[in-house]
């Protein structure tokens, strides 16, 4: 008997943020690398992964993300963040438009231009192998300043993330960090999200507490270090853009 087909997989892309340091108007999404505003390179990767239902959770300047992004072919739905209540309360918005989902579900940030259709790739052939509740793409840096860390047990096996202001001394030395792309079994992460929990110095829910919801429920939750090192550039303001911008040169996108 002939295995069934792996289900598509659907997209969910976090687009809400103003970008306070980006010193525009502009939606952070819609800053230009190369020319263009930097959430289609997102979108053209999961394209070319493979994932054609994206939807894209807008919230600052709602109508002029949706006004760029409703020009491209394909299957792109648009959920309103009224408030940004963090990465979490940004997936819980999609909890309706993923009702219908049988497929897993990605989640990235609209704002890495240069995640890489081969590590997405990666991620969804190793999921359909072993298929968690959960699996974190992650990277190892030379300098994991400021990144949530990646403890593992001596086997090897995911523990949890540890954000560096609450990581020991020996966690602060681990290089293999998160770089908020996640792979979820959609049912798995619709129960989830409903135990989110705003009770944190920020007040927001934060999509990675699902890692250990998921793992105190009892249900498998695995990382896998495929990211490329191009991957771990964020942009956050804009001498970080100039940066992207001049690596995505470098690498011929344009």
């Amino acid at each position: 008997m002939n295995d069934p087909a792996p289900l598509e997989p659907c997209a969910v892309v976090l687009a809400a943020g103003k970008g306070t340091r980006m010193n525009s108007d502009l939606p952070k999404v819609l800053c230009p690398v190369v020319g263009r505003p930097m959430i289609h390179f997102v979108l053209d990767a999961l394209e070319e992964a493979g994932i054609h239902r994206q939807i894209v959770v807008v919230g600052y300047q709602a109508d002029a993300v949706r006004r760029e992004l409703e020009q491209r072919d394909g299957d792109v739905r648009f959920v309103l963040q009224e408030e940004q209540l963090g990465t979490g309360h940004a997936v819980q918005v999609c909890r309706e438009a993923l009702a219908d989902q049988p497929g897993p579900t990605v989640v990235v940030a609209g704002d890495s231009p240069l995640i890489q259709p081969s590590s997405l790739n990666k991620l969804l052939d190793h999921f359909e192998r072993t298929r968690p509740a959960l699996l974190l793409g992650t990277l190892c840096v030379d300098d994991p300043h400021g990144l949530g860390r990646i403890v593992r047990d001596p086997a090897g096996a995911f523990v949890g993330i540890v954000e560096e202001k609450d990581a020991s001394d020996p966690q602060r030395a681990i290089r293999e960090v998160n770089m908020s792309t996640y792979l979820f079994e959609t049912p798995d992460l619709l129960s989830t999200l409903e135990h989110l929990s705003s009770d944190n110095a920020q007040s927001e829910y934060y999509l990675t507490d699902c890692a250990s919801l998921l793992r105190q429920s009892g249900r498998p939750v695995e990382a896998l270090a495929v990211l490329q090192p191009c991957e771990a550039l964020s942009i956050n303001n804009t001498e970080q853009l100039k940066i992207v911008d001049d690596t995505m040169r470098a690498m011929g996108y344009a």
